[in-house]
């Protein structure tokens, strides 16, 4: 997986191997939807993005998961959806919710516009609870190149849990998956340096259905391309 990891150089690292989160993710499948039943902020903020976007745009689901609730919310809305995950598994599940979606096993470093696996640019992308995947040192790059995949004023639906962890371990139903979180104020100071404007926010406290799970804090921002 080294191609289109080329700003990677800046970390001194190769590509980064996330085969474990991958795996991961592959074994839970369908499981996730059971365990997160009830996602009223991530509905939410897919809504503001579906319903600010003009009608027809083309929009982005990193970390598309299962494909529920945003690529199919975005898609029933009339948008463009494409679709990327790590996941194969999940990928299979999203292209049966979304039948009329484009999808793609893709790490979020390697999106590019441009290039034999260029993706082009979007009016909006929707990126839920994804940048908890990565080590913090990964965050901001990460966040740039969604910033490059927006259009001028395009719009970003960004949540992540809120939490002060930076590439740890943890258990998650049955297998070892590694986060990362920030307190509220320096994610904000996070995605404002990265060329985006925060014009919205909104916070939930979230109990999962599976006591496997703990309780966390949400957070949801919605972004505009500076």
């Amino acid at each position: 997986m080294s191609e289109g990891y080329e700003g990677y150089a800046e970390f001194g690292a190769a590509a980064p191997d996330r085969t474990g989160q991958a795996e991961a993710f592959d074994a839970i499948g369908a499981r996730y939807d059971d365990v997160f039943p009830h996602k009223e902020g991530q509905v939410r903020s897919g809504r503001w993005l579906a319903e600010t976007l003009s009608p027809g745009s083309r929009v982005l689901d990193v970390g598309c998961g299962t494909g529920l609730p945003t690529a199919r919310q975005l898609s029933d809305a009339g948008h463009r959806v494409v679709g990327v995950d790590l996941s194969a598994r999940m990928l299979d599940l999203a292209r049966m919710h979304v039948p009329d979606g484009e999808f793609h096993q893709r790490d979020i470093a390697s999106l590019r516009t441009e290039g034999p696996d260029g993706l082009g640019q979007f009016d909006g992308i929707a990126c839920h609870f994804t940048l908890l995947m990565l080590p913090r040192k990964e965050i901001p790059y990460a966040l740039r190149q969604l910033r490059a995949l927006l259009r001028p004023g395009g719009l970003l639906s960004l949540s992540m849990v809120e939490a002060d962890l930076d590439d740890a371990a943890i258990p998650f139903l049955g297998h070892t998956i590694r986060v990362s979180g920030y307190l509220r104020d320096e994610l904000r100071l996070i995605v404002s340096a990265a060329g985006l404007e925060i014009a919205g926010e909104d916070s939930y406290a979230y109990a999962p259905a599976s006591t496997d799970v703990p309780p966390e804090h949400q957070l949801f921002l919605n972004c505009r391309r500076a």
